[in-house]
């Protein structure tokens, strides 16, 4: 008991444990403030790494294999029949315009730096249109372009290298800020851009027809058989669950019937309060209801690999020198893709951008064999790099 209670007293001299490890802590507590910008980068990716694979995630219910369906393939190759409404069976069916829409750059980066400018990224999902799908024209559809940016819509266009760099190989079509205005369903809202870009593509496409492209959505070969479709939408599912179409690529006559349809959903929507219930979730719930309306295409035409944690890592993981002579091979028997029902790929920027899209410049395309690389590198010019430096 004695020995007890003088080491008692010895631990309750005055002096609080914490009072002695105050220094201690103070330093701790300074180390981690100062250290806190590098290790939150780490720290979030992996907090997302497990938000993503977790045996509860969603993302496996995406992933999950399928197999395509005699409708979709049909609707690929352009076997798709005539409805029966046609009242001339033997009239030729116009066959839906080769002209592709970008759209970028209804909000400047010049009041919010998250925005961005068009980007190396950018630029080679439109060389994609060039060069894989050999489109007949291609349109960019704007308000800001200007890199650096400024306060003025329409103004030094041509200073962003890689808008200067495409200029002769594109229209350029510029939306006035009120123009992008009156697209909201509520004006004076704060919309994210993207949701602004649903509502543009859709009046896009009523109004002139042919091919929408989201800005990271590279085209790898020519969608032919899918112009002469007798469908007047066509639309490619999300996920091997088929949970969704996905308007992130989108080929269209004008005046299509599903697209009136769809736009007059946006009516008063409050798009702040979702992220993809109207571009993704209810045109799939609109197919089912009029499925003659839709060529509803397999995920293996656009958005296969998905825009999981493994599909995206496994697009972007570096490849061993047989790996790489397989999927090059591969690639080249396909025409252009990494599969034989393979049209386009959506690099899906929200998920890949900070992991992988972000560090990519031409020589590291170029130099670096990863699934994308493959994919992407025909798509550069030979003295591409000098525009980087």
């Amino acid at each position: 008991m004695a020995h007890w209670l003088s080491r008692f007293n010895i631990c309750c001299d005055g002096v609080s444990p914490f009072r002695r490890r105050r220094p201690l802590v103070l330093v701790l507590i300074v180390l981690a403030v100062l250290l806190a910008p590098y290790l939150w980068p780490s720290l979030y990716n992996f907090g997302d790494w497990v938000r993503q694979t977790n045996p509860f995630s969603v993302q496996y219910q995406v992933q999950q294999e399928f197999v395509s369906t005699k409708d979709e393939l049909d609707c690929l190759y352009g076997r798709t029949p005539p409805l029966h409404t046609v009242t001339e069976p033997t009239s030729e069916i116009e066959h839906i315009p080769n002209h592709v829409h970008f759209i970028f750059g209804l909000s400047n980066p010049y009041d919010d730096s998250q925005v961005g400018t068009f980007n190396f990224i950018s630029y080679l999902a439109v060389r994609s249109a060039v060069v894989g799908m050999r489109a007949d024209n291609i349109s960019l559809h704007y308000t800001y372009l200007a890199d650096p940016p400024g306060p003025e819509p329409n103004k030094d266009i041509l200073s962003n290298r890689w808008v200067r760099r495409l200029k002769d190989e594109i229209t350029l079509v510029y939306h006035t800020p009120d123009e992008v205005e009156a697209l909201k369903g509520q004006p004076g809202v704060h919309w994210h851009a993207a949701h602004v870009s649903d509502i543009m593509r859709l009046k896009l496409l009523r109004e002139q027809g042919g091919i929408y492209l989201d800005m990271d959505a590279f085209a790898l070969r020519p969608f032919t058989d899918l112009l002469r479709s007798p469908r007047d939408l066509l639309m490619g599912h999300e996920g091997g669950d088929r949970g969704g179409l996905c308007n992130a690529i989108m080929i269209a006559r004008k005046n299509s019937t599903f697209l009136n349809r769809w736009a007059a959903q946006y009516n008063h929507a409050d798009l702040s309060r979702e992220w993809n219930y109207h571009s993704v979730i209810l045109p799939k719930k609109l197919q089912m209801q009029n499925p003659d309306d839709v060529c509803a295409l397999s995920p293996s035409a656009f958005f296969w690999p998905t825009w999981t944690w493994h599909h995206i890592e496994w697009m972007h993981e570096p490849l061993t020198r047989q790996q790489a002579r397989q999927w090059a091979a591969e690639i080249q028997r396909n025409g252009g893709s990494l599969f034989g029902e393979q049209l386009a790929y959506h690099a899906w920027s929200q998920m890949a951008w900070d992991r992988y899209l972000s560090k990519l410049t031409p020589d590291v395309i170029r130099s670096h064999d990863t699934r994308f690389n493959l994919l992407v590198r025909r798509f550069l010019p030979d003295d591409v790099s000098t525009v980087w430096r």
